[in-house]
């Protein structure tokens, strides 16, 4: 092969390589997005009241609220259960205790429903960026198909090329050859 041959075997694997690097580009500029939301999610802005809601869902929710509930029900029954008539304050059946136990619940349970509503509103949102992730990772692969389909494409052109080239060559030395025994 001359220097031309060479030259322009150089050339077509820089345009390779041009290929190959435009594609990752292309990629990146189409990740970007995706990429750019993941690592910067929106701030999540907490008003007051949303704010008091987790605490109480999140206390509502425990062992400590229960059995600190446990014991003020157990002093309650037992201070009025037990002590004089003059000091009583909710003699049995406890109509007082009942009532108290109706309020917090009628109180709690939109409460911990205001917190279990942003929870789940949380949860699409991971939901959604998990979807983003699997989107990117959907994007890489196929941008890697196409890479590797331009390679073995510009590849197999040029062992072509090449091959074409061999092939004259090796017919001008053979009609060399031919020369000389003749």
């Amino acid at each position: 092969m001359d220097s031309q041959e060479t030259d322009d075997l150089l050339a077509t694997e820089n345009a390779h390589l041009k290929k190959l690097h435009e594609i990752v580009v292309d990629s990146i500029r189409e990740q970007e997005l995706i990429v750019d939301n993941l690592l910067h999610p929106a701030s999540e802005t907490l008003t007051r009241g949303q704010r008091i809601s987790d605490r109480i869902a999140r206390f509502g929710g425990s062992w400590g609220f229960i059995l600190s509930f446990l014991v003020v029900l157990a002093v309650w029954i037992a201070y009025n259960a037990m002590a004089p008539r003059a000091g009583v304050f909710d003699p049995y059946p406890f109509i007082l205790m009942n009532l108290v136990l109706s309020c917090i619940a009628a109180i709690q349970a939109p409460v911990i429903m205001m917190s279990q509503n942003r929870k789940e509103e949380k949860d699409r949102m991971r939901a959604e960026n998990d979807y983003l992730v699997n989107l990117k990772a959907e994007l890489q692969v196929r941008s890697l198909h196409q890479k590797m389909d331009l390679l073995v494409q510009d590849q197999i052109r040029t062992l072509f090329d090449i091959q074409a080239r061999q092939l004259d060559l090796l017919k001008r030395i053979d009609e060399r050859i031919g020369e000389g025994r003749n």
